[in-house]
């Protein structure tokens, strides 16, 4: 083990050295604003992969797009605040805002986009009052760099705390002046997350002339205006702000704004070498590794430098692991959390590790945990199937208590639980909330992937009771209509039913109706079929779903975007759709409908998503599916072969090995896009696996790992590739 760890910073400088050769830095082909006009809600602004400061602009809240506390559509400025999210539904943090002006009453700057600059680890901006922002961050800390105009007389910095984004509601705040060059304190607020507490300690690259403090809620502080640009630098605690200040120091105990920018860009790059396509010289080349880099926003970390962290009971522990916040588990076990197992592999240890301690700390794993609060957002059982995926994977120690938190997760009484051992499914009638189907259709999943993980541990009364619940999926199925449909307590079908209408009242779904949720089985896709009565039937019902048109109803939810027919990509549960066709022998189906998806849907613009990027969901399809693979199933490790979009995607295994997939027939950099090398050439012929002939639609996790090339020879008509039965994807262990 120490050997491998002193041999990693080799390699890297290695790689590194070597990227002249290979095209030049990948974080120069990231275009961040992809996503932040539309409803994409992403991020904007200065970080490093999974770090807990996400230091940028923050805007007026005007509405449901601005949930990230900026949108691409806006010019009003109320400051740079230390902590966003990127891509969800609900707009939280906003923490810690600092505004510099000319004028100290002012609250709030205008700007434009052509004053604005911005980059992996980095984010300037040129305000209306003539002063240059610079921003770039550690994991823990924030750097910022303030230039005034000449004729300035003095630089006020307004630090607000009473501000915050979205839902965020301030609750209690400090500041206090520990010398003439430091300053610290905290702000605690209430929202989405119930109980939000920061610490921040803040020192400046020259004496503070003034400082003021107005309530509890904001400090004023003036610099007179020496022709030098001041730098602030930032370190934020969940813990406290002696955690704070240790962390700002560990971080970042220097003032050298250029190499914090060039680490950061360095971390970033990195990271996104772990993943090497071949060039195509179009947009496509930008959109795949901006995607690539909003998969890494989150979780963020969240334990002090010493290990300290705030547990979800609020009581301090200290952990010999990292820990991590903002779980949108709901969203990212789909595609997100499978992406990292192959890339991220040296952090799963520590994400099941933080799952675990909370699961111990608040009697439950997470369903969408946010700076140490619980939020009980979204439904079902998320975190079990990304706990699953990593026992399942071998990617974490702790199996014997995973498997714990999860039958103690899955056995609780709330969210509709109750209902579902009571009665085998959950009455629509007996909850108050709704979403009933959407629930039974996730908790199935989820007991699924506890069975297997007690098939793994030879626990075999767990998996066979799990096994039983995991078709609980059956009793929402009526075969009069083919469409998963809510049922009372005597068990009869809501009326009146149409599977378009998602009304706010005796809703069903969860942002969805009955077309997208009809196909959440993804862990027992045969027996899917099996209600429909054949593979025949089930196809043309599938068919159906890509061209049905029909009206949503008064106040639906704005989440369902991205139609193909009544195939939603904005939004999650309709992500593992498109794959359902290998598991009825006719992938050339789900290829047609791939690569509409990526030419209609993922633009290198603002409005650059067809819905939220959901912390990094939307992206991650996009990663997985250009490289041609896509995790179905919950958890195991069972990746079905899709349509690659580029030539040629190599993903770099633990820094030691490299898995590639090669298209064959795709247009590659250079190549005219006719004859061999042509757009329409998206349907697999053949394949191969490290040489050998290769007839399955689908790749196992452990083959991938191992290292090696898939060759998928592609043509521009569909063929019997995965078609025979022996070569379909599975879902073993029913």
């Amino acid at each position: 083990m120490m050997k491998r760890k002193l041999l990693l910073p080799a390699l890297l400088s290695l790689l590194l050295a070597a990227m002249p050769a290979m095209g030049g830095r990948l974080t120069s082909m990231v275009n961040p604003y992809i996503g932040t006009g539309g409803h994409g809600h992403v991020f904007l602004g200065a970080n490093v992969p999974f770090g807990l400061v996400q230091l940028g602009p923050t805007e007026p809240t005007r509405g449901w797009d601005w949930c990230s506390g900026y949108h691409y559509s806006d010019s009003v400025l109320l400051g740079f605040s230390h902590t966003h999210l990127s891509g969800t539904g609900i707009g939280e943090l906003g923490d810690v805002t600092v505004l510099p002006v000319q004028e100290p009453r002012q609250s709030h700057v205008l700007f434009t986009h052509s004053g604005e600059q911005v980059r992996p680890g980095y984010y300037s901006l040129m305000m209306s009052n003539g002063i240059r922002a610079e921003l770039t961050a550690t994991e823990r800390a924030g750097l910022h760099r303030y230039t005034c105009p000449p004729d300035a007389d003095s630089l006020y910095l307004r630090l607000d705390l009473k501000r915050g984004i979205g839902w965020d509601r301030f609750t209690a705040g400090q500041a206090v002046s520990l010398s003439d060059t430091a300053i610290m304190g905290y702000r605690y607020s209430r929202g989405w997350a119930d109980d939000q507490r920061i610490y921040y300690a803040a020192e400046f690259s020259r004496p503070i002339a003034h400082f003021r403090n107005e309530a509890d809620t904001l400090a004023i502080l003036s610099f007179p205006n020496d022709g030098r640009p001041l730098l602030m630098r930032v370190g934020l605690s969940a813990v406290s702000t002696d955690g704070a200040r240790a962390n700002l120091h560990a971080e970042l105990p220097h003032w050298d704004f250029e190499r914090l920018c060039r680490e950061a860009d360095g971390k970033w790059e990195q990271q996104l070498q772990k993943i090497r396509i071949a060039p195509t010289a179009t947009a496509q080349d930008t959109i795949f590794y901006t995607a690539l880099y909003h998969t890494m926003t989150a979780p963020s970390v969240f334990s002090d430098v010493n290990g300290d962290y705030r547990g979800a009971d609020g009581r301090t522990y200290h952990a010999p692991h990292h820990t991590y916040t903002t779980w949108s588990l709901w969203d990212t076990y789909r595609a997100a959390h499978p992406l990292m197992t192959l890339i991220h592999r040296e952090r799963q240890a520590d994400l099941a590790a933080t799952m675990i301690d909370i699961w111990r700390e608040q009697g439950k794993l997470p369903v969408w945990h946010l700076m140490g609060c619980e939020t009980n957002c979204m439904v079902g059982n998320p975190a079990i199937p990304v706990l699953a995926d990593m026992v399942l994977k071998g990617l974490t120690r702790q199996g014997d208590e995973a498997l714990q938190a999860m039958q103690a997760s899955a056995m609780l009484d709330e969210r509709g639980l109750a209902l579902l051992k009571q009665y085998g499914y959950i009455p629509y009638d007996l909850l108050a909330d709704h979403e009933t189907v959407a629930r039974g259709l996730e908790y199935a999943l989820a007991d699924w992937c506890v069975a297997r993980v007690a098939e793994r541990l030879g626990q075999t009364g767990v998996q066979q009771d799990f096994d039983r619940r995991a078709q609980s999926y059956r009793q929402y199925f009526d075969s009069a209509t083919g469409f998963m449909r809510g049922k009372d307590a005597q068990g009869r079908f809501r009326q009146p039913f149409s599977p378009f209408h998602t009304p706010p009242a005796n809703r069903d779904y969860t942002e969805g109706n009955a077309w997208q949720y009809t196909w959440l089985v993804p862990h027992d896709v045969e027996g899917l079929v099996g209600l429909f009565g054949s593979e025949q039937r089930f196809t043309q019902k599938l068919d159906s779903l890509f061209i049905a048109q029909g009206d949503f109803g008064q106040d639906a939810p704005p989440d369902i975007t991205g139609l193909i027919g009544q195939y939603a990509h904005g939004n999650e549960p309709s992500h593992h759709i498109l794959y359902l066709y290998n598991f009825v022998g006719q992938p050339w189906k789900g290829a047609r409908l791939l690569h509409r998806v990526f030419s209609e849907q993922y633009r290198n613009a603002p409005d650059g998503l067809s819905g939220n990027e959901d912390v990094g969901q939307m992206s991650a399809w996009y990663v997985l599916s250009a490289m041609g693979l896509y995790q179905v199933q919950p958890a195991g490790g069972l990746f079905v072969i899709g349509s690659p979009l580029f030539s040629e995607a190599s993903i770099s295994i633990d820094g030691s090995t490299t898995f590639t997939i090669r298209a064959i027939g795709r247009p590659a950099k250079g190549q005219p896009r006719d004859a061999a090398g042509s757009p329409e050439n998206i349907f697999v012929q053949s394949a191969r696996l490290n040489g050998q002939p290769y007839t399955r639609s689908y790749i196992m996790y452990d083959d991938i790992v191992r290292g090696g090339v898939l060759e998928l020879i592609m043509g521009p008509q569909p063929s019997a590739f995965g078609s025979a039965p022996a070569d379909r994807p599975h879902s073993g262990g029913r």
